[in-house]
């Protein structure tokens, strides 16, 4: 039996619908489950255990955006030399944003001891 190299996942590991497509031309004839692999994938992730590598990533990499964010002021976008780099930066600010949203409200909506995580449900 030989091993044969389909894709290289990277550190956050995902199994996309171009990625499916990719190996899928590059190799036609490999039958692959790509349901049962991508559930396998996601089973790997272990959030629940605070000292998986994953969750120290995740804190970490929450952390080092909170500060990168604090040093971001309207004024250094408004004297930027490329108006392009502002526009980008927003764009993906407000992405950011929404993605933030939608995972408060995920964690809000009275699941357990994560109702509490949104301080906007919390009492004052």
């Amino acid at each position: 039996m030989r091993q044969l190299h389909l894709a290289r996942l990277g550190a956050r590991a995902r199994i996309t619908d171009d990625l499916v497509r990719e190996v899928s031309k590059k190799h036609p004839f490999v039958e692959l489950n790509w349901k049962a692999l991508r559930n396998q994938l996601n089973g790997q992730v272990d959030l629940a255990n605070p000292n998986s590598p994953t969750v120290q990533k995740l804190v970490s990499s929450l952390r080092a955006l909170n500060l990168e964010l604090a040093d971001v002021f309207p004024p250094l976008l408004r004297i930027s030399e490329s108006p392009v780099v502002a526009r980008e930066l927003l764009v993906q600010l407000r992405l950011l944003q929404s993605t933030v949203q939608v995972k408060l409200d995920q964690f809000g909506r009275g699941r357990g001891r994560f109702g509490s995580a949104n301080p906007s449900s919390r009492v004052r």
